[in-house]
């Protein structure tokens, strides 16, 4: 090496670390890149994609290649760089060479093309694919020797493999979806969220209450049944006979129009087009319920506890507007329980479920306990408070307004949240 030229050899360190920076910026890139998206592209047909995703199958032998290609590199060029210090300042230039080229190797060959790998990762990826697989075959013996060696002393170390598991959480893809503003729409990405929040919701908490659901009574006179068939706004409606708990199942309005218009509909008809009824636990998640809506191919369900008495009533669209919201706007339907004032307080109604007042408000109230707005005041007084009780729940100031049948019918609820999350009460007589 003393017989090459100073020019040549400084020449040849160039190249070195111009090479070091590729094996640094190449790791970086090969390793950040977004595993979902190369397998899309890859699956397009993407030939660069293609190439690159089977370089990442065997990771180990992938970085022995580069990190036994870096260092040889890096050592190489410290030679080198000696070499030149030598005959340029003598054992002096020793100490020299060493800092400089320290410094050189950190700027350009280390933090230069891993910051720059970082910004064009897929582009400096595929590129690096093309040079890696031919060099993988080339170097084969080297790099299976490596790994073998490092396999063997991790195995006297008693470290096992960490499994490579790539799914992800229902967490984990919230957070996944989170970060994709921009690229996915507000609202879908609103709905996906929505999807995957199926699973920790029952029935119970979503569904009609028993003393909400309308219905037939078939022993009421015929006229007061035709009255409440053509006034309903529903197009199922559940039968029974003098009280929910004596069912019959359901009739589908939109299967008699004809009978309806031509004016042939009589109670026996009426008794004939009753379909069975059909029933859920109410302990069943809303994706399970999902699922069995199709496979049953039902569309509404009535809601039973452990003893089998009727909770409540389930429709298909109930599950269907948790994930894209309401379909219907008309009071008749889904009644106004939520109404701003001018003073900028809410009167909510009793009936008003923990999650609509969640999600109208933005709060974090706990579903774990009663579902409705009269449960929790109810919970909390431990009996039937009187009209203005004032108390704070979770933060929140509320005044009772009216209190009939047993029932919290109607709550002011404050604009401005008590700091607290005391929760404290007084009876206003």
């Amino acid at each position: 090496m003393n017989s090459i030229p100073i020019s040549i050899l400084g020449c040849i360190l160039v190249f070195l670390v111009l090479i070091s920076g590729f094996f640094s910026g190449s790791e970086t890139a090969l390793m950040s890149l977004n595993r979902y998206r190369l397998r899309h592209q890859a699956n397009s047909g993407h030939k660069a994609a293609q190439r690159t995703a089977r370089l990442l199958e065997d990771r180990d032998r992938l970085i022995s290649l580069i990190l036994l290609g870096n260092n040889f590199v890096n050592i190489l060029a410290s030679a080198i760089a000696t070499v030149i210090a030598l005959r340029l300042m003598g054992e002096a230039g020793i100490a020299v060479a060493t800092g400089l080229l320290t410094i050189v190797i950190l700027v350009f060959a280390e933090v230069t093309p891993k910051t720059f790998a970082t910004r064009r990762a897929e582009q400096f990826a595929f590129v690096a694919s093309a040079v890696y697989v031919p060099l993988m075959y080339v170097t084969y013996p080297l790099v299976a020797a490596t790994n073998w060696l490092s396999s063997t002393i991790l195995r006297l170390l008693k470290t096992d493999a960490p499994a490579d598991d790539e799914h992800l959480s229902s967490d984990e893809l919230r957070t996944v979806l989170s970060e994709t503003a921009g690229m996915i729409p507000q609202r879908h990405r609103d709905m996906l969220v929505n999807i995957l929040d199926l699973g920790t919701v029952s029935v119970s908490d979503i569904m009609v209450p028993r003393n909400e659901i309308v219905g037939i009574d078939l022993d009421d006179p015929w006229d007061e049944v035709m009255k409440d068939i053509s006034d309903s706004p529903h197009s199922r409606l559940l039968v029974y006979r003098e009280n929910v708990d004596n069912v019959i199942g359901f009739i589908y309005l939109r299967k008699m129009i004809d009978a309806l218009r031509s004016g042939k509909i009589n109670r026996a008809y009426l008794e004939s087009a009753v379909r069975d009824p059909y029933y859920i636990p109410e302990g069943t998640t809303l994706t399970v319920q999902l699922l069995n809506f199709q496979r049953e191919k039902r569309r509404v369900g009535l809601v039973v506890d452990e003893y089998g008495d009727i909770q409540g009533m389930l429709t298909l669209e109930d599950i269907l507007e948790e994930i894209v919201g309401e379909f219907d706007n008309d009071p008749r339907i889904s009644p106004a329980e939520i109404r701003p004032q001018p003073d900028g307080s809410f009167i909510v109604d009793g009936t008003a479920q923990v999650r609509n007042l969640n999600r109208s408000f933005n709060w974090s109230l706990p579903s774990e306990g009663p579902k409705t707005l009269n449960g929790i005041v109810v919970e909390h007084f431990e009996n039937f408070p009187p009209k203005g009780a004032v108390f704070t729940f979770n933060g929140h100031p509320m005044t009772i307004l009216a209190v009939e049948d047993n029932k919290v019918q109607q709550v002011r609820i404050e604009p401005n949240d008590v700091d607290t999350q005391d929760e404290e009460s007084t009876a206003v007589s």
